[in-house]
């Protein structure tokens, strides 16, 4: 028997299977997907590698087919289905198939279990009555102790008995040696939603989300099994059409994934998945210590949940008959990986539908401009929740214009209708929500007094001021001297706008000094359980005003909440980035959705230097069809995704000359064998130089994804045939950022 092994060792010329083969001691234990310990080279230096196919044949002279030393004992063993996965996403996505195996294993190493353990009387209780009266004549209190505990609670809790009974383990070691007790142990899960209070589940569903459920479910019933876009305004319900799909599949044997965009949601969500589902459920995150993630990975392939939810890297729960895969706020960025394999969730979920016989649904109240296209084109089937799940109204969204808040004087961030609105929810005792959206914080220039943000005049995306004051463009790689007026208006109000969640929290306590503050961003939410902490506090009324970035808004529901304001809309507006106006009218509608979700109405205020912008526009009257079709207009105009699709090439070197060589000979290689692809670059890199490294980039279009992924296989057979010292390339698709 003979065992195909990948290598682990994220190199292209290694990025193939060596053959070995297996001792007689490993038949029988030897399984597909474990990792192995293996001589590697002329020098038979030992290597891990992962066994990606079993097979009787030799794929050559089986004399010189090295031999497998070892399995390697502590590794978690990659599921068969899960490879197939991987071999996709390097296909896909580009990146070694090592780098592909490690990206489909959420948890990398066994870890011990847990033991619980618990001491109890091995002897009758007149025997440990007459023993008690006997330690306390010698004056032995701990035992004496622990026998008066034992005679009342027949069973105790080890820890109950270390630690507040005070018996150390030489006095258990004793007891237990003379058979007065014993001390049990069971191995038992780290369960990280352990600690949650299961509620009643009352929700009936309304005619709409009835409606869903039973369209979906009558296909799943079928053994139809697609990819479905559950679009839905904020506060239609979509979790509740989530729930009872998970709750019918759960019926016949079949388990659910559901995706979260951030670890910030998972509070909220695994309450109300909790409520429904109880130990069914459980999480899987890297906030959780390596412990936690290995038992809720060993419950999920023992088949002991039902329910698996998580940010991206829960796609690879190694569930055994998967029935959904949800993805919540599917138009999120953080659902792309910027590691290599630069995979999406949404595409990658697809194909592990497809290969399990499961269904997607993509959840949101702004899908991305990509999954309306698919369902505009008939490939995804979309369902519409119109109205809110409780029959309460949308918000109220006020649009101020910071240009004319500085005309008349008011130089604070806050606008005087937020100050004004601020103190009246104070006086009432509502609760009001801040975002700062920081994503756009990357150096755009724009004017104070007409909003004009300067752009790249050949691509249509606002340039990036450097520290040398020069603005470039991180797409095309155009430059020009910094501008010290406006060139539409000539007002000298003009430069980049910079302000931090800290200093809005130190501005709002100096104007309103009784108020209770709580702050939410990178900084507040370092500990393993800050996110919850934070959001429990907020949730139990211990704070008037919650303060944050982007990960204030997305899902969550507050019922008190009745104003939300949104400090400076402009910020992911101007962002280097043909997505630009995209991600600003998601975020001002997820913003906008927190407010007014229990009985009293809410009031939204956008704050902007740019009012009568569409993405602004479109987000204040909550109009999706209305923003898709212009934008969908301008990405067909400029060739940008969805229409056609997008490669970023970047080569990155110690070595400038050799990072210019590169990058050349890849954009020669693509300008001469395809010359139906739109071919830009190689430029500098937004940041052209990193701790010594030089960096360039290419970008690529096409309208065809496969004429993408066949460039890049032939990029890769070039590096693998050049060596440019030093030199590395990785591949993008459809980039949710520059690089």
């Amino acid at each position: 028997m003979y065992a195909d092994i990948i290598i682990d060792i994220s190199h292209e010329k290694l990025d193939k299977t060596f053959q070995y083969r297996i001792p007689e001691d490993l038949f029988g234990r030897l399984t597909i997907g474990m990792q192995v310990r293996v001589p590697f080279g002329g020098a038979n230096t030992l290597r891990t590698g992962y066994v990606v196919d079993i097979t009787e044949e030799a794929n050559f002279d089986a004399a010189k087919i090295k031999e497998i030393r070892e399995i390697v004992e502590q590794s978690v063993p990659i599921e068969s289905q899960l490879i197939a996965l991987a071999a996709w996403m390097r296909r896909n996505y580009g990146g070694t198939m090592n780098q592909a195996l490690k990206t489909v294993l959420p948890v990398k190493n066994k870890e011990r279990l847990r033991q619980k353990r618990t001491v109890e009387l091995a002897i009758g209780v007149p025997e440990a009555k007459n023993l008690l009266a006997e330690q306390r004549r010698l004056h032995h209190t701990a035992r004496a102790r622990l026998l008066e505990a034992l005679l009342q609670h027949p069973q105790i809790d080890d820890a109950v008995v270390r630690q507040k009974l005070n018996i150390t383990a030489s006095v258990l070691r004793s007891l237990e040696e003379q058979c007065v007790i014993r001390i049990r142990a069971e191995s038992c899960y780290r369960d990280p939603v352990a600690h949650l209070t299961r509620k009643d589940y009352d929700i009936v569903l309304n005619g709409e989300q009835q409606a869903v459920v039973d369209a979906i479910d009558a296909d799943f019933q079928a053994g139809i099994f697609q990819t479905y876009l559950l679009q839905g305004v904020t506060g239609s319900g979509k979790t509740e059409v989530y729930m009872e799909l998970i709750a019918r599949a759960a019926r016949n044997g079949r388990t659910s994934i559901v995706l979260i965009p951030e670890i910030a949601l998972t509070f909220q969500t695994v309450m109300r998945f909790y409520s429904r589902f109880g130990e069914r459920v459980s999480i899987l995150h890297s906030r959780l210590s390596p412990g936690e993630r290995y038992d809720q990975f060993l419950r999920a392939k023992n088949g002991e949940l039902d329910v698996m939810i998580g940010p991206r890297s829960a796609l690879f729960t190694p569930f055994d008959r998967l029935g959904y895969i949800i993805i919540d706020e599917e138009h999120e960025g953080s659902y792309k990986s910027e590691t290599v394999p630069r995979y999406h969730a949404r595409e990658t979920a697809m194909e592990r539908g497809r290969m399990a016989g499961a269904s997607v649904i993509l959840g949101s109240a702004t899908p991305s401009m990509e999954s309306s296209y698919r369902a505009a084109r008939g490939m995804v089937r979309r369902f519409y929740l119109t109205g809110r799940a409780k029959s309460n109204s949308l918000p109220v969204c006020y649009v101020e214009d910071l240009r004319a808040e500085l005309k008349s004087g008011n130089r604070s961030i806050l606008s005087r209708r937020l100050q004004s609105l601020m103190e009246e929810r104070l006086l009432r005792r509502e609760q009001i929500m801040l975002f700062l959206n920081r994503r756009g914080m990357a150096g755009f220039v724009s004017c104070r007094e007409c909003g004009e943000v300067i752009k790249c005049p050949h691509c249509d995306v606002s340039l990036s001021l450097h520290r040398d004051g020069t603005l470039k463009c991180h797409y095309c790689g155009y430059e020009t001297e910094k501008v010290s007026a406006c060139p539409v208006c000539g007002s000298r109000y003009i430069g980049g706008f910079r302000a931090g969640t800290q200093k809005i929290e130190e501005l709002v306590k100096k104007r309103f000094p009784d108020a209770r503050v709580l702050r939410m961003d990178y900084d507040t939410t370092r500990r393993k359980d800050s996110y919850e902490q934070i959001l429990s506090a907020f949730a139990n009324e211990e704070a008037d005003i919650l303060i944050g970035t982007q990960m204030i808004v997305k899902g969550h529901d507050f019922a008190k909440v009745t104003l939300v304001g949104i400090l400076a809309a402009d910020l992911s507006l101007g962002v280097n980035d043909y997505r630009a106006a995209e991600r600003t009218f998601q975020l001002l509608t997820q913003a906008a959705g927190r407010a007014g979700r229990g009985e009293r109405p809410g009031e939204v205020v956008i704050q902007t230097y740019q009012p009568q912008h569409y993405a602004i526009e479109a987000a204040k009257k909550q109009d999706y069809e209305g923003f898709y079709d212009q934008e969908l207009a301008y990405r067909r105009l400029m060739c940008y995704p969805p229409v056609w699709n997008l490669l970023l090439i970047a080569v990155s070197s110690e070595q400038e000359a050799q990072a210019i060589a590169c990058s050349e000979a890849l954009g020669a290689l693509l300008n001469e064998r395809y010359t139906d692809l739109a071919v830009i670059g190689p430029a500098k890199a937004a940041v052209a130089r990193v701790n010594d490294v030089y960096r360039r980039v290419l970008y690529v279009k096409s309208a065809d994804y496969g004429r993408l992924v066949c460039a890049k296989d032939d990029m890769e057979q070039l590096l693998r045939e050049n060596t440019w010292q030093k030199t590395g390339v990785q591949f993008d698709f459809n980039p949710m950022n520059g690089f």
